[in-house]
C-alpha cells in the first residue's frame, strides 16, 4: 500500500491550512501532523528551513513554500482542476492567491500581535498546540513568551501605529468586497475552488479565529464567513464562471486591493532592493507606508511577472489588468 502524504502544519498557520484545504479537495491520501516538541527531531531532519508546511511525499522528498507545493501536486493530481480555463482568469487566479500571500497577511498578523485580546487567544493556542502534555503554568510561561515574540515581529509585516489604519481599512474594505462577491457563487471564481480561493480563504480563516478580525467578518461579512468554512473542505459544486459575470463584483478587489494597495507595495519593495535600500516608503491610498524591504517578496514578484510574460495571449487579460490598475507593475 503507498505511504499517504504527511503535512506538517499548525491549524495557527494560514499556510499550512491552504495546503490541507487543497488536499482535502483533491482526496489526496495524508496525514496531517500538528508540529509540535514531540515531532521536533522528525520534522528538522526533513525541513531545509524552519517553516511550515512541510510536507514528505510517498517517496520521502520534503517540499517547503504553499504555492510551490500546490504546483508540484496540481502536476500530479490535475483533476478537479484549480485553474479555470481560460487563460485570463487562471491568471488573475494566481494574481489573487498572490495578493492573499504576500498581502493578505499582513492583516491577519497585524491584528493577532496587535491587540491584547487576540494576542493572548492565539498565544495560548499556539503554547497549547506545540505543548500538549504541559501544566497549566508550563502553557503560561510559553504563551507570554509566545506574545512578547510575536509581536516583536510586527515591524517584519509592516505593521504599526503609522500603518495602522492602511492595512485595518485593507481588511474591512476586502471583506466587504468578498461579502458581495461571494452573494452569488460558491468560490471566488464560481462554483469550484480556484488557486485564489486557497490563498486567500486560508488568510481569512486565520481572521475567523481571532476575536477582532472575527467579529468583523460575522457583522460585515457572512458570506465570506461561510465560504471560508466550505472551503475547510472544498468541493467542486458546479462550473467556473466567465468574466463577464465575475466582473461586476471581482473586479472591486483587483482593483481597490490588489492594484490599489498590493502591487504598488511589491513594486515598492522590489525597487528598494535593487537601489540597495534597507527600508522603504510608499504612500497607499493617500497614507504612507513604511516597511523594511524583504527579498522574498521581491523574488515573489519576479515569479508573478515571468507567470504573466508566459500568458500565451494576453489580449483578453491586458484590458483587464489596465482597468484594475495592475498593469503597469506587472510590465515593468
Amino acid at each position: 500500500m503507498t505511504r499517504p502524504y504527511r503535512i506538517f502544519g499548525a491549524e495557527l498557520s494560514p499556510y499550512s491550512v491552504k495546503v490541507r484545504s487543497y488536499f482535502r479537495y483533491k482526496g489526496i491520501p495524508h496525514e496531517w501532523i500538528p508540529r509540535n516538541v514531540g515531532n521536533q527531531e522528525e520534522f528538522q531532519r526533513h525541513a531545509k528551513l524552519p517553516l511550515i508546511p512541510l510536507v514528505i511525499t510517498p517517496e520521502g522528498e520534503a517540499w517547503q513554500d504553499s504555492t510551490p507545493i500546490l504546483e508540484k501536486l496540481e502536476a500530479l493530481f490535475p483533476e478537479p482542476s484549480i485553474a479555470p480555463p481560460d487563460p485570463a482568469l487562471a491568471f488573475l487566479s494566481a494574481l489573487v492567491e498572490e495578493y492573499a500571500d504576500e498581502w493578505g497577511n499582513k492583516p491577519m498578523f497585524h491584528y493577532r500581535w496587535t491587540y491584547p485580546a487576540d494576542r493572548e487567544s492565539a498565544a495560548e493556542r499556539l503554547a497549547r498546540a506545540n505543548l500538549p502534555d504541559a501544566d497549566e503554568a508550563r502553557v503560561r510561561a510559553a504563551s507570554e513568551a509566545v506574545g512578547r515574540r510575536m509581536a516583536g515581529r510586527l515591524p517584519y509585516v509592516g505593521s504599526s501605529e503609522a500603518t495602522r489604519e492602511v492595512i485595518e481599512a485593507s481588511f474591512r474594505r476586502s471583506v466587504a468586497i468578498l461579502d458581495a462577491h461571494l452573494a452569488a457563487r460558491a468560490c471566488l471564481f464560481g462554483d469550484r475552488p480556484a488557486l485564489a480561493d486557497f490563498g486567500l480563504f486560508a488568510q481569512l480563516y486565520e481572521c475567523s479565529t481571532d476575536p477582532t478580525p472575527g467579529a468583523i467578518l460575522r457583522a460585515s461579512g457572512p458570506n465570506a464567513l461561510a465560504w471560508i468554512l466550505r472551503m475547510l473542505t472544498p468541493r467542486a459544486e458546479g462550473d467556473f464562471d466567465r468574466w463577464a459575470a465575475l466582473e461586476p463584483t471581482l473586479l472591486p478587489l483587483l482593483r481597490d486591493e490588489v492594484g490599489g494597495l498590493f502591487l504598488p507595495w511589491s513594486a515598492a519593495n522590489a525597487r528598494a532592493l535593487a537601489e540597495g535600500r534597507e527600508e522603504f516608503e510608499i504612500e497607499l491610498r493617500g497614507r504612507p507606508f513604511r516597511q523594511a524591504a524583504q527579498k522574498y517578496h521581491a523574488r515573489s514578484l519576479a515569479v508573478l511577472r515571468a507567470r504573466y510574460r508566459g500568458v500565451p495571449d494576453r489580449s483578453a487579460l491586458d484590458p483587464i489588468l489596465a482597468r484594475a490598475g495592475c498593469l503597469e507593475a506587472l510590465l515593468a
